[in-house]
């Protein structure tokens, strides 16, 4: 008797009820007939453990280079599951379909163009990437082999959008109704809601430890400069260190700006200059900043406020024609019935399971998520620098200045490489 596919899908049914089928078995596009996917986590610490339950999916491993880490995340379930030390193993499980990758940003985009190759699909936390040349490269990554790709924030779609008092899409509509006027100025601020986590920053001397026992130190490392161990670097605290990820605006800045990004329609563009107002920045340890301005080349602007700084009376979003101020409250008469005869923003596809089912591209892929992690990224890069900078958003490099362009492509240790 011939055999094809439905055939085989025939056979299998008989203990599919028992057993987890991976997608790479039945093809790409193909869902086991459980209808389930399997899931396969790097990084067990707070983060990983936070945000690992999503409806669809099933945990069959985890990885961490941390003993106790590991041990914490096998617990996350009652079922046996792989555990694994080394992420290549996870990434190489062929139990696994999606990869969630919950490690420091500076693992980001080794980890996800990894998974890529290996035809897993990719669930990562934000920032995307601790480097515009390493957001490049995952983006090149996922177009060549096929796969979908979420990024851990989703106040695009989902949620009251911090302490604005709507969801986003409200705000979506009434800028790309043009009753606003154009070009746009966005405040983000501590007065509009926003709080940048200003206690991420590093110390800028750090005696060196004994390395604990259950730390696998190198290998947490990994592409990022050696330097001698203290409990300040790693964990909880490894945010305030440049070679790790950037501070409060590394760690909260996607929340902030990829919605922004979205309201104003620059998804596939970035801006063309950035400026700051902050002290001199620590070449070890990140500090605090007083503002970060980005202008686009149609003069639109997000302007970020840090700490207690700006106005309290600036609106969240500004226009010639009218203003937004926080809990949604617009200045222009009547215009929430003037806004009624609008179209709705375009629909999105919010549910990850779905995307990885379907093939249908998420609504916060590696493509926006790329160009809001950009604009996270330019920011660090100016603050390091301590100067304004030009940026070009096609060839992705800033213009004129050899320093910044040298923190596009920052050099990994030995033998890492993306």
């Amino acid at each position: 008797m011939k055999t094809n596919r439905r055939n085989f899908l025939k056979t299998l049914g008989a203990f599919t009820a028992l057993t987890i089928i991976p997608r790479q078995v039945l093809g790409n596009g193909y869902i086991a007939p459980s209808d389930q996917l399997t899931k396969g986590i790097i990084g067990t610490g707070n983060m990983g453990r936070g945000h690992l339950k999503y409806a669809g999916t099933r945990l069959v491993a985890v990885c961490d280079v941390d003993k106790k880490h590991l041990e914490l995340g096998k617990n996350l379930v009652t079922d046996k599951i792989a555990a694994y030390h080394d992420f290549r193993d996870l990434i190489m499980d062929k139990n696994v379909d999606i990869v969630h990758i919950a490690t420091p940003p500076h693992w980001h985009g080794i980890m996800s163009v990894e998974a890529a190759k290996a035809g897993k699909d990719i669930w990562c936390e934000k920032p995307m990437t601790r480097t515009i040349g390493e957001g490049k490269r995952v983006m090149e990554a996922v177009k060549q082999y096929g796969n979908m790709f979420r990024l851990n924030t989703w106040f695009r779609f989902k949620d009251n959008f911090y302490g604005l008092g709507t969801p986003v899409q409200p705000l979506k509509k009434l800028v790309q109704s043009g009753m606003l006027g154009w070009p746009l100025k966005v405040t983000i601020s501590k007065h509009t809601g926003f709080d940048w986590k200003f206690f991420w920053v590093g110390k800028e001397y750090l005696e060196p430890q004994p390395i604990p026992e259950e730390l696998d130190y190198d290998m947490w490392l990994g592409p990022a400069p050696y330097k001698p161990y203290n409990s300040h670097r790693v964990h909880s605290t490894f945010r305030g260190y440049w070679d790790y990820d950037g501070g409060g605006l590394g760690d909260m800045g996607q929340h902030y700006i990829d919605p922004v990004q979205y309201l104003l329609g620059k998804d596939h563009t970035s801006p063309v200059k950035v400026e700051v107002d902050a002290p001199q920045q620590h070449p070890d340890a990140i500090g605090v900043w007083r503002s970060i301005t980005y202008t686009y080349d149609d003069g639109c602007q997000i302007v970020l406020w840090g700490g207690d700084y700006g106005n309290p009376d600036t609106p969240y979003i500004s226009g010639p024609k009218g203003n937004v101020y926080k809990n949604f409250v617009c200045d222009i008469p009547d215009w929430e019935k003037k806004l009624a005869d609008y179209p709705e923003p375009e629909a999105q596809v919010t549910d990850f399971i779905e995307s990885v089912k379907t093939r249908k591209t998420f609504a916060l892929n590696e493509q926006n998520g790329f160009r809001s992690a950009t604009i996270v990224n330019m920011g660090l890069v100016a603050l390091r620098l301590n100067r304004t900078l030009h940026f070009d958003p096609v060839k992705l490099e800033f213009i004129n200045d050899e320093a910044a362009n040298c923190l596009v492509d920052q050099p990994m240790r030995s033998p890492w490489n993306i």
